[in-house]
């Protein structure tokens, strides 16, 4: 397979001025760094030991963080700060209410997505490191140690996973078919942390949607996995693995990476609330749809099935 070709950001579509600032990035030396952190950063949760690594909740039992969380974030803080000090950060460990993303060139990393999984040691957690310029995620690396799989992506460049059975393969990694019903679609969701109040309330409602029998009105979907990993979800997007991924209350760290890799498989993103085409990475809602014919279509039904819209905050 022939080297991917050296890109740099003057081949995009930026403002004049976020261009003279970023006409020097090279997004294939940006990405090679990433993948080199996120193995290092692998090897540390590899040999933590979870279980006795818990430090109490966020916010509640649901909303776990660990020391190696903490551990992780602040090395990779200190690399991409060493290697990169003209660049700014933004963490999921370090991230403070009312930090914004903005144009210039960013890092948007989470250090251990899926937390829970991580500490059950349940397989399904990862290192997720995305770049941003212009608020527009252009480079994502996404690790799972457990499982030696590493999804990445730059745009224009195509996105691939590299692991022991698929060595290094372009994404997605199967001939994808044209869209037909959701009744034919695999679909990912995940309960969030919140489980009381309006928006669990419309996530229940959707997800009985989403499976109800269709003679009840219903999409009557072939299933619904429930996982654990915002990153690790829109990857599996990526791959063709699932059809759809719908989430509202995600992070810019749980997305930006899995937002890059699945855009250049040939997916989508849209909001989770309906109508919503262009959603931001920062904007904590999300309709991920793998690539494929007829896919607006597809999105159009899944909104049919939002029963009422997400209120997201910050």
């Amino acid at each position: 397979m022939d080297p991917p070709q050296v890109q740099t950001l003057s081949h995009f579509s930026m403002s004049a001025t976020q261009q003279a600032m970023s006409s020097n990035i090279n997004l294939q030396e940006i990405h090679d760094f990433l993948c080199d952190i996120a193995h290092k950063a692998g090897e540390i949760i590899i040999t933590a030991r979870p279980a006795t690594s818990r430090t109490g909740s966020k916010a509640n039992s649901a909303e776990l963080v660990t020391e190696t969380d903490k551990a992780i974030e602040n090395i990779l803080n200190e690399k991409l700060r060493e290697r990169y000090p003209d660049f700014k950060f933004m963490g999921e460990e370090t991230y403070q209410p009312g930090d914004t993303l903005t144009p210039a060139p960013t890092f948007i990393v989470d250090p251990i997505d899926g937390t829970t999984n991580f500490v059950h040691a349940y397989p399904y957690a990862c290192i997720s490191l995305g770049f941003t310029v212009d608020m527009e995620p252009v480079v994502g690396v996404v690790f799972n140690p457990f499982t030696d799989q590493l999804f990445t992506g730059i745009k224009g460049q195509g996105s691939y996973l590299t692991s022991p059975f698929h060595k290094r393969e372009k994404l997605p990694l199967r001939d994808l078919e044209p869209f037909d019903d959701l009744s034919k679609c695999l679909v990912i969701t995940e309960w969030g942390t919140e489980r009381s109040g309006h928006n669990y309330d419309v996530k229940v409602n959707t997800f009985r949607k989403l499976c109800a029998d269709k003679k009840d009105g219903g999409a009557m979907v072939q299933s619904i996995r429930s996982l654990g990993s915002g990153a690790l979800n829109f990857c599996s997007v990526a791959a063709g693995s699932v059809d759809l991924y719908w989430e509202g209350g995600n992070y810019a760290w749980d997305v930006c990476a899995g937002w890059v890799i699945l855009k250049e498989a040939g997916g989508e993103v849209v909001d989770a609330n309906p109508g919503g085409w262009q959603p931001k990475v920062d904007g904590r809602r999300y309709l991920a749809v793998r690539g494929g014919d007829g896919w607006e279509m597809i999105v159009k039904e899944f909104w049919g099935c939002v029963e009422g819209e997400l209120q997201i905050g910050d």
